[in-house]
């Protein structure tokens, strides 16, 4: 058995994530409060407690979903369970960094806080909107973005097989939707964000993230292996984290092709770390022999240590 693992994005969030296992485990609950002690704000307060609303601001979601993923990775490590390589769904990269150690904690948590409120702030004017198109291949769901005439969309994440996100303006966005049932899509949803995410639109937010990149120490030697959302290929010693990860908001995610790498390295079984179970969706979409868990609460926790033990 090789294992991997995935750490999910904004999208996965609810009130209350990752209660149960920080009032269980000391471990969970001590990278709370170093997460909490470095931004000066308690994140399991705002986490367990806010409304949907305030968890949902983008600088909220972010953080929160980044400290419990690294808390429950954490909790894993204390029981011996490790994976020599992750990936993580344009936000989760970022867990995967800081969990191989590429990133440190304290830089991780610094530039994700950024991270969100530079994503918040700098959406530029206008009406924006993502769709997820179900059951097209990738080359027709661009088709469907390039013959829309009423403004901009394009593809934002390349999610698994038959499931594409677009992103853009809405009255574009609802159009590629129309151009993609005509040309055989299964569904066409629209999705609750109201930025243009993963596009070129978020050009000021990268140029504000990159001035905070610039900041972290980018000489701590990861002990593990990353794929990147960019190009689905391993990380190396010789990357530029600060290139990368300023293109990473405004590049499309390259999640399924992600995952089919972590498979061609042998890869035969995935823990999707943090809230919900998406990424484990997506996995079984594009492999469905591979072995796929998630971890988020105490049940699932107890679940994958009477698996991986």
């Amino acid at each position: 058995m090789k294992l991997g693992f995935v750490f999910p994005g904004q999208g996965a969030q609810y009130v209350g994530m990752g209660k149960d296992l920080y009032e269980k485990y000391d471990t969970v609950k001590n990278v709370y409060k170093k997460a909490s002690d470095i931004l000066g704000i308690d994140i399991a307060k705002f986490t367990f407690e806010s409304s949907e609303e305030i968890l949902n601001q983008t600088k909220n979601t972010q953080i929160a979903i980044l400290v419990m993923s690294l808390a429950i990775a954490e909790l894993l490590k204390e029981n011996n369970i490790e994976a020599e390589i992750s990936a993580g769904l344009s936000l989760g990269e970022y867990s995967a960094l800081a969990y191989s150690s590429f990133i440190s904690f304290e830089d991780v948590i610094n530039v994700v806080r950024k991270r969100g409120e530079f994503m918040q702030n700098y959406v530029p004017n206008g009406t924006w909107a993502m769709a997820a198109i179900i059951g097209l291949d990738d080359e027709l769901v661009e088709k469907a973005c390039s013959d829309v005439k009423t403004g901009f969309v394009v593809p934002a994440n390349y999610n698994c097989v038959g499931q594409v996100a677009i992103s853009g303006q809405r009255d574009a966005v609802l159009e590629a939707m129309e151009n993609a049932k005509n040309l055989g899509a299964k569904r066409a949803i629209e999705l609750k964000t109201s930025g243009p995410f993963h596009t070129e639109k978020l050009k000021v937010a990268s140029d504000k993230l990159r001035e905070e990149l610039e900041k972290i120490d980018i000489s701590v030697k990861p002990n593990k292996k990353v794929i990147k959302n960019i190009d689905a290929k391993e990380y190396t010693n010789s990357d530029n984290l600060v290139d990368i990860l300023s293109c990473h908001v405004i590049s499309p995610v390259r999640f399924r092709k992600s995952i089919e790498q972590m498979i061609s390295e042998g890869v035969d079984t995935f823990i999707e770390i943090g809230p919900g179970k998406v990424l484990s969706g997506f996995i079984k979409k594009t492999n469905k022999d591979v072995n796929v868990m998630n971890v988020e609460n105490i049940e699932t926790f107890e679940n994958c240590l009477a698996q991986l033990k």
